[in-house]
């Protein structure tokens, strides 16, 4: 007897809504996949071609708009956070003892935190540090070396002058060729769009080292690109050539041996009479001391993070600190709530700059009373392990200052530098109490009123309404001639 049953008439119907639900269903699927694929496509298809070493931003965006979308995102001063922001804040009015400290040198005029890539050149023209063609001191005026790492304009001039011959050309020579902010071509090859090392000084480093980069992988150049500009540098001799001083090694003691051995100083402080390193942003340096580059995150990684649009994933060219968007950086590894992981970072500053300001107060003391002991009469020979302090001092008070994002990076090392270098400022102070005593003075030693900015740059002898006039005249004067040289020659 045959045991077949036929379906109920409903149940006929559900199997049919089912079917047609599956088909549909595939056929979103297969049409998403399709349209993702031409999306994705479309991506690698250049719709127009741009020339070899090509320097203007703008010209990219027809190809990489999700890039160059981001990227104007630089130009952003709104993030806040703890310590520092995308905001341009006046970094001496907060902390005057720096004026003290760079006393003798152009940044006691003006230090300002740093902004996004987007400002690069107007933050440069405006700064008080660079001097004032055509309105200022000619002797004042600095190298071209000091417009390297600001734009994509740089390496098509090293290629049209010469390496050495931009390097030791005047500042303001060329104000109306360096005008496109950091952009593309700092980092990537214009026609393959492959990351690629724009400045020659990196390469010469590893040179030197006996280390070939052109060897390393893509991970390695997602920190290398930046590597050529956010690194600690010296201009080496009368020409001013760009040199990392890596070649003992990359660490603060290595780069001080080097600069030991070759008698190099920045300058000579105009109160203390030190002859001082002046730290650049050893930002490279000190972040291969923290754990995260030693478990090979790129730098790209935290400050470049990946994002999806579509079926299009790139990375975020907004770069900018990594706490701005925790769910995109530091939770791709750590799963605390964000609350929780922006007060581990907050953590770690408070610890370093706790160290970071006893130091400055101490250092700038040191400076006054040694100062004080050369007014007194004392000798050359009697101030040597003074002078000898205060230099080991400020080299690591600046080493740890001038990086950006250092007590993040490697916050055992960074602080581990600060404390020595607060330890060498006592030993300073304690040096002068010796040579005074020498010379029968045992008093308290009287220091100024260096309490504010302006007072700071009153007593060092700094003519700041003459310096901001004369800038001011600079901009509205210079600066659009500039820019007007640049748009006749289709620079901009």
């Amino acid at each position: 007897m045959s045991t077949n049953k036929k379906l109920k008439s409903w149940q006929g119907w559900l199997l049919f809504a089912a079917s047609m639900v599956v088909v549909f269903c595939l056929g979103l699927l297969a049409a998403s996949v399709t349209e993702r694929r031409a999306e994705i496509q479309s991506l690698f298809q250049k719709k127009v071609e741009l020339a070899p070493g090509e320097a203007r931003n703008a010209l990219f965006e027809t190809n990489y708009p999700r890039e160059y979308q981001t990227w104007l995102q630089t130009g952003d001063t709104t993030f806040v956070s703890e310590f520092n922001g995308s905001k341009q804040v006046d970094v001496l009015a907060q902390r005057p003892e720096m004026v003290i400290l760079w006393s003798g040198y152009a940044f006691s005029r003006d230090y300002s935190s740093p902004r996004g890539h987007l400002h690069a050149i107007e933050d440069m023209q405006k700064t008080l540090r660079v001097g004032t063609p055509g309105v200022g001191d000619a002797k004042d005026m600095q190298p071209g070396t000091c417009w390297t790492c600001k734009s994509p304009d740089v390496p098509r001039m090293m290629q049209q002058m010469g390496i050495a011959e931009f390097y030791k050309s005047k500042w303001s020579e060329l104000g109306n060729e360096i005008v496109n902010p950091i952009g593309c071509a700092d980092c990537h090859d214009v026609e393959t769009m492959d990351l690629h090392i724009s400045r020659p000084a990196l390469i010469e480093a590893f040179e030197r080292r006996g280390i070939d980069i052109t060897k390393a992988t893509h991970q390695e150049m997602r920190s290398l690109v930046c590597a050529q500009c956010h690194v600690e540098y010296y201009f080496r001799g009368d020409g001013k050539y760009l040199t990392f001083p890596w070649d003992k090694g990359m660490t603060m003691e290595d780069a001080e041996r080097y600069y030991d051995e070759a008698n190099y100083y920045d300058y000579i402080h105009s109160l203390s009479r030190t002859p001082i390193l002046k730290a650049q942003h050893p930002d490279f340096e000190i972040a291969q001391q923290g754990i995260h580059a030693q478990r090979g995150v790129a730098c790209a990684d935290c400050h470049m993070p990946y994002t999806s649009q579509g079926g299009v994933k790139f990375s975020d060219h907004h770069i900018q600190s990594p706490l701005a968007y925790i769910d995109r950086t530091c939770q791709v590894c750590h799963r605390e709530s964000e609350e929780k992981l922006r007060q581990n970072v907050y953590d770690r500053q408070r610890k370093a700059n706790e160290i970071r300001n006893k130091l400055e107060k101490e250092l700038a003391t040191a400076h006054l009373e040694a100062q004080f002991a050369w007014s007194k009469g004392a000798t050359e020979e009697a101030m040597k392990p003074v002078l000898q302090y205060i230099r080991q001092s400020q080299w690591r008070w600046d080493y740890g200052v001038a990086s950006h994002g250092a007590s993040f990076h490697a916050p055992q090392e960074i602080t581990r530098i600060l404390s020595h270098g607060l330890e060498r400022a006592m030993q300073a102070r304690l040096e002068v109490t010796k040579v005074l005593a020498g010379l029968g003075y045992t008093d308290k030693v009287p220091l100024p009123d260096i309490s504010t900015k302006a007072k700071a740059q009153e007593y060092i002898g700094l003519d700041m309404p003459k310096l901001e006039a004369q800038k001011k005249e600079f901009i509205s004067t210079v600066v659009p001639r500039w820019l007007e040289e640049a748009k006749k020659n289709n620079r901009i």
